[in-house]
């Protein structure tokens, strides 16, 4: 199984020490699954994509800093690639800036949130049968960090888990295509270093209550396994 990682960040200078670039936690949260997984990142920031595109791979936008709607360049020549991915029917995924750039490149749109700033331990509601596979209890619960969110889907998107703060905390189109708002590749000591270090500027109740949830389980593992599943086909 492969996994082919468009990197869209490398939040330098804010990692704790114990993670040495931010894919590091996706080899981490993966390992935890199978640890034939082999990786091959590129950085789409400074126009590095694959060769050519294979069914039998996945292809995972991860999170970063910039917004679906930015006028960059690098951003518009993603939402092109992500387009032409679409066409061709390969598979892929999408976490926070991943799961909000693939909604506005085929047809959705983001917004930043007027709610603020989502961050911390969520439970979303899952809405939709499917999901229920990898949730059966009818509850995800994962860690967020997020200013934009999804506030209308792509045609034929299908959501299947929301929130009083998020109406689309994940959509799936098809069998090729999945996303989460959420961030399964966080930890609860990888968001508290956050938290307490790289988040001046936001509202200080924010702060505190997004501190308190980081003791709540989460399902990263349940999401993983919904990833994996889709690599595997």
């Amino acid at each position: 199984m492969k996994i082919n990682i468009l990197l869209c960040d490398t939040f330098d200078g804010q990692l704790p020490e114990n993670v040495p670039e931010y894919v590091y936690l996706f080899r981490q949260l993966f390992g935890k699954l199978d640890n034939n997984i082999s990786y091959e990142i590129f950085d789409v920031r400074n126009d590095i994509y694959p060769a050519s595109l294979r069914g039998d791979e996945l292809y995972l936008i991860p999170g970063g800093m910039a917004s679906a709607y930015d006028n960059a360049q690098w951003v518009k020549t993603l939402i092109e690639f992500i387009r032409t991915m679409y066409s061709e029917s390969v598979k892929m995924a999408g976490v926070c800036f991943g799961h909000q750039i693939i909604a506005q490149a085929l047809g959705g749109r983001v917004e930043q949130a007027r709610q603020g700033w989502g961050t911390g331990v969520r439970s979303s509601e899952i809405v939709d049968p499917k999901a229920l596979t990898f949730f059966p209890e009818g509850q995800m619960s994962l860690l967020y960090n997020h200013h934009d969110q999804v506030v209308e889907l792509p045609p034929h998107a299908r959501c299947f888990a929301r929130s009083e703060f998020c109406s689309v905390d994940g959509f799936y189109i098809g069998d090729n295509i999945v996303t989460f708002q959420g961030h399964p590749e966080y930890t609860p000591e990888y968001s508290r270093y956050q938290l307490v270090n790289h988040s001046a500027g936001e509202p200080e109740d924010v702060i505190t209550k997004a501190l308190t949830s980081l003791n709540r389980k989460t399902d990263s593992l349940a999401a993983a396994k919904w990833l994996a599943d889709l690599a595997r086909r």
